[in-house]
């Protein structure tokens, strides 16, 4: 059974000690690749770095919202060229987070938009970051489909049935992690059980949101197997099945078929 990681963070420092083997478990648990998403101007550069020494990982690069005011003259340069990079599959993470307040949403807003139009120019996906800012995301996106078909994915998808859907008219992926196992997630399993299976894609967001039975452990990529197994349940298909499907929309989505 082939599985893909859509989204994880392995140059974090929490993978400093034994990341060779967390990669080895990956490969054990029969992941075929694992997208390494940069969250910042130095992480990007270190995603893509972690990509062309492991063959089983990919890079993204971006600066993550929560990122956004903290960026130096010349962060977003680095970015910029960084996507032309053959390792490079994906520009992100980028969104809104109304969560934190780490940067103004008039900063995240300007990168968002950054993000969307390197992807556009460079005919890569993009990973889109969304916390408690659904509907100044799903307005953002409305925006940027003005100008031409959208290619992204909302990664680790927490919103409601009306988000969803609002992403999926616009051409979006749906990606999944952890959150969906935990036990007070049930509205959450219901909106997963009902995205349309060639738009749906799994994740770990390693180092955090590890499934149950993981969950408080340092996540890694062998455990999207866990979320896997959710998500076929309330979906009520076999998890073969749903790998199967899973991995060749990560290929088709990604560009690696």
């Amino acid at each position: 059974m082939q599985l893909f990681d859509t989204h994880a963070h392995l140059d974090e420092e929490a993978f400093e000690t034994g990341r060779e083997e967390v990669i080895a478990r990956a490969e054990e648990a029969g992941l075929v690749a694992v997208v390494t998403i940069g969250t910042t101007a130095p992480t990007s550069v270190r995603s893509v770095e972690l990509a062309e020494q492991y063959p089983l990982l990919h890079a993204a690069v971006g600066i993550q919202p929560n990122y956004a005011a903290e960026a130096a003259a010349g962060d977003w340069d680095t970015i910029v060229e960084l996507a032309s990079n053959p390792q490079v599959v994906a520009i992100g993470e980028t969104g809104l987070d109304r969560y934190w307040d780490y940067a103004p949403i008039d900063v995240q807003v300007d990168y968002f938009r950054r993000h969307l139009a390197l992807a556009a120019e460079r005919d890569l996906p993009f990973i889109v970051h969304c916390r408690e800012a659904e509907a100044d995301v799903v307005r953002e996106l409305q925006r940027a489909a003005e100008a031409g078909p959208l290619h992204g994915v909302m990664h680790s998808f927490a919103g409601d049935a009306e988000t969803a859907q609002a992403c999926l008219e616009l051409g979006m992926h749906i990606s999944f992690a952890g959150m969906v196992t935990f036990k007070k997630s049930d509205a959450l399993r219901a909106v997963a059980a009902d995205i349309p299976e060639d738009r749906l894609l799994v994740e770990t967001d390693a180092p955090y949101l590890a499934p149950t039975p993981n969950r408080g452990k340092r996540n890694e990529p062998a455990f999207v197997r866990h979320t896997l197994e959710c998500l076929a349940e309330v979906r009520g298909v076999p998890i073969e099945n749903l790998a199967e499907q899973t991995t060749r929309n990560a290929r088709a989505f990604f560009g690696l078929d």
